[in-house]
């Protein structure tokens, strides 16, 4: 093999027949669609829940914003070892003030109590109205906790179980908004009201409905994969509210936890070695098995591991690999959307990432075969997502879908939002049209959305 890549055509072709599994058919993709609507209705169903993989916890947010919302908002964002707190400004539609803080959350407190974890989140709060001049003021809150909840209502949810990397005592089986409350009353000295709890795709879809009053789908695509989605309340069997009569909401927002897709088997079909291998050395064996091939936190894992693969089988850089190579997590995602936005017919971008992983000697054919391997890798995970999306949007059935998107994957792979539109618009019911809106800071300002629609409704 020369530098000039003499041999393209050859190991190409074999590289490329190698890659065929990483390929979803159009026929796979829609039976991936009949699986993920049948897991959800198990979800939904009080009969089937307990066992169902995608749970479709019922989020009790009933109201979307209509743009009238006005006033000042705290938000309170609690997904991983720091949280944010944000003082929004609601002025009329469009036009908004947003302040923030990012606070840490040390070692001993994310292992110590529960109590020791909520009054150091009361205290920053405190600091931070403080800070901002509304120390005196009563404030209305949305609390965005991104830990696996059952929530029993727009202000109550129980804390499943604890991931992470969090391990509080006293915390798992009890209700988060009550504990929170708990700790700003042995302050005694702030005035704030909890209107709401939600999760990250709740608020996503929240802020982008702010802008667009057409979404009714919230997707996070970036460490970890989930969506949320408008369902009629008279699908939710597990909704514990009124379901008819006058003045009665007709749909609530379901948070599907659809990262569980496929942990009964549901997915085996289109599963690669690859997959079983991320699988059997991660933290949770078994569990999450669609977000492992779709999300940042194994995607570049993926490709490492055909990579190796075809090394070892002498099909890329002359059957010599290298130390960082062949160490499990080297290959970061970001070298994936790196690698795919060079220039077709040039490698610059991809010359860098395998010269910091020590492949001097590889040559322009081997470039080439590590991109179309990248491009496999990517284009599944942005067909997977696509499928599950265009299942919901065949659900809802509207006439007119926007889908609220945030997280790092869909913002900064270079061809992730094109390759989604192209697979939703082939399989979505020919009559609905639909966009994607990429998320502008989601579920900060959607906690303080949520609370403001509460305060709104209220009223």
């Amino acid at each position: 093999m020369n530098r000039d890549g003499g041999a393209a055509t050859c190991s190409s072709e074999k590289i490329r027949e190698q890659c065929k599994e990483l390929i979803l058919t159009d026929k796979q993709i829609e039976e991936i669609m009949r699986r993920v609507i049948k897991e959800i209705n198990r979800g939904l169903s009080k009969e089937t829940h307990a066992e169902a993989d995608v749970k479709c916890f019922i989020t009790y947010v009933q109201d979307l914003p209509n743009g009238k919302e006005k006033g000042k908002f705290l938000a309170l964002d609690l997904g991983g070892t720091n949280f944010r707190v944000l003082l929004i400004h609601l002025k009329d539609e469009n036009d908004f003030e947003m302040l923030s803080k990012i606070y840490a959350i040390p070692q001993s407190i994310m292992l110590g109590s529960g109590t020791q974890l909520f009054d150091h989140i009361a205290e920053c709060l405190a600091n931070f109205m403080k800070e901002h001049s509304v120390y005196e003021e009563r404030l209305p809150l949305g609390f965005t906790f991104s830990f696996p909840l059952t929530q029993l209502g727009l202000t109550k949810g129980i804390l499943a179980r604890w991931t992470k990397g969090f391990n509080c005592s006293g915390v798992v089986g009890e209700d988060v908004v009550q504990l929170l409350k708990d700790a700003i009353a042995r302050r005694g000295d702030v005035q704030i009201d909890i209107c709401a709890i939600l999760n990250d795709t709740t608020g996503t879809l929240m802020s982008c409905a702010w802008k667009n009053h057409n979404c009714r789908i919230g997707l996070i695509v970036g460490t970890g994969s989930n969506a949320c989605y408008v369902e009629r309340v008279e699908n939710c069997d597990l909704f514990d509210g009124p379901k008819s009569g006058p003045n009665i909401k007709q749909h609530v927002m379901i948070n599907t936890e659809w990262g569980a897709f496929g942990d009964d088997g549901a997915l085996d079909f289109v599963r690669t070695e690859y997959d079983r291998e991320i699988d059997q050395h991660s933290i949770n064996p078994g569990r999450q098995l669609q977000e492992k091939m779709i999300s940042g936190m194994y995607m570049g894992e993926l490709a490492r591991l055909a990579i190796v693969r075809f090394t070892k089988a002498g099909l890329l850089f002359g059957g010599v690999g290298s130390d960082i190579l062949f160490k499990r997590g080297q290959f970061f995602t970001k070298y994936v959307s790196e690698i795919e936005s060079d220039k077709p017919g040039t490698y610059y971008n991809c010359r860098e990432v395998l010269e910091e992983l020590g492949l001097e000697h590889a040559t322009d054919e081997d470039c080439a075969n590590v991109r179309y391997i990248c491009e496999c890798v990517s284009s599944r995970a942005a067909h997977l997502v696509s499928a599950g999306i265009a299942a919901l949007i065949n659900k809802m059935d509207e006439p007119s879908v926007t889908v609220g998107v945030d997280g790092s994957v869909y913002r900064f792979h270079p061809k992730f939002h094109d390759l989604m539109v192209q697979k939703i618009r082939q399989f979505v019911k020919p009559h609905i049209s639909f966009d994607l809106m990429l998320s502008e800071d989601g579920s900060g300002r959607g906690a303080a959305l949520v609370a403001a629609v509460a305060c709104r409704e209220a009223q």
